[in-house]
């Protein structure tokens, strides 16, 4: 008798994503695994002074100068608006997920490599506001998490936005950290060809994996790699 296959959990957070924000009129855009050193810290405005850029979380490839394994999929943003500009197509809309990689210890909570999903809205100013990702974030959550996620939003510090936002979820009784957000950094908007004075735009990442931990309440990540049956099988 033929065993009936189970999808991975994993697998099944990055369908839930994708399907819940492409109901929300974001377009989906997969940027590249390896990346270049620009796209995914100096058109971000990360100073080169910042410890992201250290060897203890970046790894680079050796002999290839420019190039890295990146680091965040925020590296596709810049990429992303250059591209929308050139067709004259905003505002817009546009969600990448994708495997992210960083040189740091393995726990419970965390990988040297693992999954994460970008979200990037851009408008005329005005016309997006922290209301609106507060609003995005709200429901997209609750599409992936559930009904009942409640959230809160607490100032966090991060290059590329201005303000930046920690976002947290209350689950199994208490607030946990989940993700950061915030409304594009000025300097960003000029990189990727928008005028900062007219346009405006909202920026959110988040770790797949720790939906997935949430979603199906399990209390390591490690477990995902490992290719034990008896872990998939539970699915």
């Amino acid at each position: 008798m033929k065993q009936k296959g189970h999808k991975h959990p994993l697998s099944q957070t990055i369908e839930s994503i994708v399907e819940v924000l492409d109901r929300m009129g974001f377009e989906l855009d997969l940027g590249t695994e390896i990346d270049t050193e620009e796209n995914n810290f100096d058109l971000l405005n990360v100073p080169k002074d910042h410890p992201a850029r250290d060897m203890q979380d970046t790894f680079f490839i050796k002999d290839i100068d420019g190039k890295l394994p990146r680091t965040q999929t925020s590296a596709h943003q810049v990429p992303y608006m250059r591209e929308k500009v050139a067709k004259g197509e905003v505002p817009f809309r546009m969600f990448s997920y994708g495997r992210v990689f960083r040189n740091e210890a393995t726990d419970a909570t965390h990988e040297t490599s693992f999954f994460q999903v970008e979200g990037l809205a851009v408008a005329e100013k005005g016309q997006i506001t922290l209301g609106h990702l507060k609003w995005t974030l709200e429901n997209f959550l609750r599409g992936v998490l559930g009904d009942g996620v409640k959230i809160r939003l607490r100032p966090g510090y991060f290059p590329f936005v201005e303000p930046g936002v920690e976002v947290d979820v209350f689950f199994g009784g208490c607030w946990v950290e989940m993700l950061g957000a915030g409304m594009v950094h000025p300097k960003v908007l000029e990189n990727g060809g928008l005028d900062p004075q007219k346009y405006a735009g909202f920026a959110f990442g988040i770790g797949i994996d720790r939906l997935m931990l949430a979603r199906h309440g399990i209390n390591d990540i490690r477990l995902s790699y490992q290719g034990d049956l008896r872990f998939v099988n539970q699915f």
